[in-house]
């Protein structure tokens, strides 16, 4: 390629020292690829006398294709800049399906009226997938993250409630400890990390491991809210799904003095020194949407 635009620039200019005067080369390098770029090709190029060049039979079409070619390069590298610095493109999205379904599809939409230029494609799952096997762009996670070669930037704070219905609680009694909870029907997620064991914290802030159990297992956290609005039994589930039932009285917080940990929202993306615009500008537009104290804290 760069024979080719040096071949095409003397042909332009109309001698060896132009040439090499405005590619900031020595006539002797420019005389040394012109020469290379005939042995290469096997064929003469240039026809060369003291006073002028002109092209050969060959030359003539062999320079026409070269400005081609050369002409598409600079625009496939334009093309690329220009994704580089403007949201443009499709965007694949993995999400968890209750924040994705919640909180993730209406910021979607405003991003997409923000950046006409750019489309997405949204697979939610609660099941962990792998990002880069699945060719996406940007996975949004909730919680510990595993070791990985993604990019990972949190975007806002995760916190969780044990919480039930009045309808439960005035049949089973309210905990008053977290020992309590072994005498309740814990409803339980199928992707905690630990089945079987719910993380609290004490009032001086150490995490405490404890057993629970129950009769209703799922692996979708709507369905263990529905299960426990209708009095199905205790949840341990993220205030982004339950904070308005808190805040109407459907659902009640309980064991105030033991706190789940608090999480947190992630972006994660593949690494690379080029972060494309599309995904460099999502990322930044969940971080003004949900960093700080996001609203579904208010309760």
């Amino acid at each position: 390629m760069a024979s080719m635009a040096v071949f095409t620039k003397v042909v332009g200019t109309g001698s060896f020292s132009a040439a090499a005067r405005e590619m900031k080369l020595s006539q002797a390098s420019v005389t040394k690829q012109i020469q290379e770029l005939e042995g290469w090709l096997g064929v003469r190029l240039l026809n060369r006398t003291t006073r002028r060049l002109s092209l050969t039979e060959i030359g003539t079409g062999f320079y026409e294709r070269c400005t081609r070619i050369l002409a598409a390069i600079e625009e496939a590298r334009s093309a690329a800049g220009a994704l580089q610095s403007t949201p443009r493109g499709r965007l694949r999205i993995n999400a968890p399906v209750s924040f994705g379904l919640l909180h993730l599809a209406p910021v979607v939409t405003e991003f997409l009226k923000l950046y006409p230029d750019v489309s997405v494609e949204m697979l939610v799952n609660d099941r962990v997938v792998d990002l880069l096997e699945g060719k996406f762009d940007v996975g949004v996670r909730i919680g510990r993250l595993r070791d990985s070669s993604l990019i990972a930037r949190r975007i806002a704070p995760i916190r969780l409630a044990v919480c039930a219905a009045p309808e439960y609680l005035a049949r089973h009694g309210v905990p008053q400890t977290p020992d309590d909870l072994v005498n309740h029907n814990c409803l339980e997620y199928t992707y905690f990390e630990s089945r079987g064991e719910w993380r609290l914290l004490d009032p001086a802030g150490t995490e405490i491991v404890v057993p629970v159990s129950g009769r209703y297992l799922a692996n979708n956290a709507d369905v263990l809210r529905s299960t426990a609005i209708a009095g199905g039994g205790i949840i341990l589930v993220p205030t982004f799904l339950v904070g308005g039932d808190l805040r109407s009285g459907r659902l009640v917080r309980l064991l105030p003095h033991y706190p789940p940990p608090e999480q947190a929202l992630y972006a994660l993306y593949p690494p690379g020194r080029h972060l494309s615009a599309k995904v460099r500008s999502f990322v930044d537009f969940l971080v003004v949407r949900f960093g700080g104290r996001p609203t579904w804290d208010d309760t």
